[in-house]
């Protein structure tokens, strides 16, 4: 502070003619220009205007501790050398941080927030939601007295950040996997170049039918948001809704059937057959063949009979050969479905939601995208039950075909002559 700055504080501090709140209204009107320093200045100015006994009364008025009461008469009463005037406080001056007067903070944090990797397994918080508040909740158990606050601080240093969870692990390889892509790719280009179909199927995601929360976001009047039920209970809803799709690959256009009962094989294969019977026969009216990829698993995977029982009949009934492969095990979001439609579907109904069949129906329906993806849809109100044993006898009428390569996952169901 100036020597002249210093001067008007003590001609206008003296104490015998100001009474603490008018000191206090002074200070409130210069302190908002003054740094911490400054601010000291001002206190020790006061009590060095009128008198050493003063302190404790200027430290009330001002609203401070004696102890920065005195550290400003000091800065006051002579230059500090060990405070610059660049500074506001002396070197090594204020409260300690917490890392350096506790010496385990850091790695107690770090032990409780990666318990898989460091500390014991049986951690407290191993088994808990690790938020900031538990965290210090945890660490003043442990001797550490740290808000919630300072710890997200200390987390941020450590490079930590508030992270969702990522799909990406797709489960343990199989040594044939990348062997099977290239048989699945070469098939796709055999059927393509002799201009038979190839589809990609699957089931998405079963949906509640009612007035329940859709994630996502819809433009609406401001401050109008679309009112749903707070809970998303089954028993509150119209039903469940599961779409099974047959995505054409060189056409970009796809048949989506809306289940109501079971995601059953004899469901899958009448969705295909329903694909075949509304898009695919039109668009390929000499095929005597179908190429179909699939996932390994579900209604549509390679272990379950009643999925060849069912692709059977429908060879039976169309006269076409129809040869499927299968992908590896843990590789099901490769499956070209799954982000040429669905994705896309997805998109189109996200903060709609989903009151009604007929609003899924048209929903999908009205799907497309900048490369013209065009999507026909229709409600399928069949009941489909679980438990459908296809008994041995039954599987020696299947005319199937495996291929050399993975029999398993490749195979054709020909059509009985």
């Amino acid at each position: 502070m100036r020597n002249n700055n210093l001067t008007i504080f003590a001609k206008y501090a003296t104490m015998h003619a100001m009474e603490s709140a008018e000191l206090k209204a002074l200070y409130d009107g210069l302190s908002t220009g003054l740094n911490e320093r400054s601010r000291r200045q001002f206190a020790g100015a006061a009590v060095q205007a009128a008198g050493a006994h003063s302190v404790s009364f200027v430290a009330r008025s001002l609203g401070m501790s004696r102890n920065t009461v005195m550290a400003g008469l000091k800065d006051v009463g002579a230059a500090r050398a060990d405070v610059p005037v660049s500074r506001i406080r002396g070197k090594g001056g204020g409260r300690k941080r917490l890392t350096a007067t506790h010496a385990t903070l850091l790695e107690d944090l770090e032990t409780l927030v990666e318990p898989t990797l460091r500390g014991d397994p049986m951690s407290p918080l191993r088994w808990t939601c690790k938020s900031t508040v538990k965290l210090s909740r945890e660490l003043t158990r442990m001797g550490h007295a740290i808000s919630p606050r300072t710890i997200a601080g200390l987390l941020k240093e450590l490079k930590y950040s508030l992270q969702g969870n990522r799909k990406s692990h797709e489960g343990k390889g199989h040594p044939d996997r990348n062997a099977q892509f290239t048989f699945i790719n070469e098939s796709v280009r055999v059927f393509h170049e002799d201009g038979c179909p190839v589809i990609s199927v699957d089931a998405k995601k079963k949906e509640l039918i009612g007035n329940f929360k859709n994630g996502g976001k819809e433009w609406r009047p401001q401050g109008t948001p679309d009112l749903v039920n707070a809970y998303d209970f089954l028993s509150l809803s119209e039903g469940r809704a599961t779409p099974y799709g047959a995505y054409d690959l060189f056409r970009n256009e796809g048949w989506v059937s809306v289940g109501i009962d079971h995601d059953t094989s004899s469901f899958a294969v009448d969705s295909i057959a329903q694909w075949w019977k509304q898009m695919g026969q039109a668009a390929y009216p000499q095929a005597k063949k179908l190429l179909v990829t699939a996932d390994g698993g579900g209604s549509n995977g390679y272990r379950v009979r009643l999925w060849k029982q069912a692709l059977q009949r429908f060879a039976d009934e169309t006269g076409l050969d129809i040869s499927v492969r299968h992908f590896p095990p843990g590789t099901s979001k490769w499956n070209k479905i799954e982000h040429r439609m669905f994705s896309f579907i997805s998109m189109n109904w996200r903060g709609e939601p989903l009151r009604s069949f007929a609003t899924v129906v048209n929903l999908i329906g009205a799907t497309t995208n900048s490369k013209g993806l065009k999507i026909d849809c229709a409600l399928n109100t069949k009941a489909y039950p679980l438990g459908t044993k296809v008994p041995d006898r039954d599987m020696k009428t299947i005319v199937i075909k495996p291929e050399d390569f993975h029999g398993e996952w490749n195979y054709s169901i020909m059509r009985n002559t």
